[in-house]
């Protein structure tokens, strides 16, 4: 595990496109198909902001997968003062599926907000992802807020 620098991009822009392909797949009433959710040039400028660090699980010089947080830190009056470590991302290559690279990369995370002084972590996942809920419910995860729509 590292730390994601610019000269990653191009392997990072490679599983960008994987994951999103899952969401326009599903919802593509909300998904452009065949895009996703970083430029490159958006990736340059959120790989330099250290409130946002993106890391990759790597096999030799091979990125595996990655893993997108933000440090999020609770400032409304109503709330508890808090730090949060949100996930915004996590994608692991269709190869690389069943290696424990997921698992791998949530720990990573869960270590460096500890390190933080993070009170939780936290992510948003997709209805259509049965496989992404599962994971997450498996790393020990439960449900703090749920989402809902209505089409019209």
């Amino acid at each position: 595990m590292r730390r994601a620098e610019e000269r990653d991009i191009p392997e990072i822009a490679r599983l960008l496109y994987e994951v999103h392909d899952v969401h326009a797949t599903g919802r593509p009433d909300l998904f452009v198909k065949g895009s996703r959710k970083y430029t490159d040039e958006q990736l340059k400028e959120l790989l330099q902001d250290e409130k946002r660090p993106v890391f990759l699980s790597l096999e030799e010089e091979k990125t595996l997968g990655y893993i997108f947080c933000v440090l999020k830190e609770e400032t409304d009056p109503s709330h508890v003062p808090m730090k949060t470590l949100y996930v915004d991302d996590l994608c692991v290559e269709k190869e690389a599926r069943g290696r424990n690279v997921g698992r791998g990369l949530y720990e990573y995370a869960c270590a460096y907000a500890k390190a933080l002084g993070c009170y939780n972590l936290t992510l948003n996942v997709w209805a259509l992802n049965d496989g992404a809920q599962h994971f997450y419910e498996k790393m020990g995860m439960k449900v703090q807020k749920i989402g809902m729509e209505i089409i019209f």
